[in-house]
């Protein structure tokens, strides 16, 4: 499994001109699912995106967890996070998982983020065309992918 986390001060994803899922302060997470991962992968990914530090203490130092600032939750399905540009110049999508392997690995990295963080978690729409909106803070962006565990 492989996300992009944006830190935030706002973000919000609509379908069809209308916003279905957003958040304050804390997290937007795209997370591409591929046919390699497994419930271990959502558990790993889950614990790392709450207990990163990457929000400011009060010296100004990335030193906070988004459980330590209390922060909310965006999670956007990302099948695109795992194009293969090798060949050519259109992107092949084989390594992403079939949405009957992804959807079930989605809400299951959903609901851990949920127990990880003791918030709510707010989602996009899986599979449909999305819009996302972020207000991204630092900017802070880091990308994780669960089976090189970095």
């Amino acid at each position: 499994m492989r996300v992009v986390i944006q830190r935030v001060s706002s973000a919000s994803v609509s379908v069809d001109k209308k916003v279905i899922g957003s958040c304050a302060k804390g997290l937007l997470v795209l997370a591409g699912i591929e046919e390699a991962d497994t419930e271990e992968d959502t558990a790993w990914l889950s614990a790392k995106i709450v207990n990163l530090r990457i929000f400011n203490d009060t010296e100004g130092k990335m030193n906070l967890s988004l459980k330590d600032i209390n922060g909310e939750v965006l999670v956007v399905s990302q099948f695109t996070l795992h194009a293969s540009t090798k060949k050519g110049n259109r992107p092949s999508y084989i390594l992403a998982a079939r949405p009957e392997k992804a959807l079930p690995l989605f809400n299951i990295l959903v609901e851990m983020l949920k127990n990880e963080s003791g918030r709510p978690v707010a989602t996009g729409e899986f599979g449909a065309h999305m819009e996302v909106n972020l207000v991204n803070d630092g900017p802070v962006t880091i990308i994780i992918d669960s089976k090189h565990k970095e």
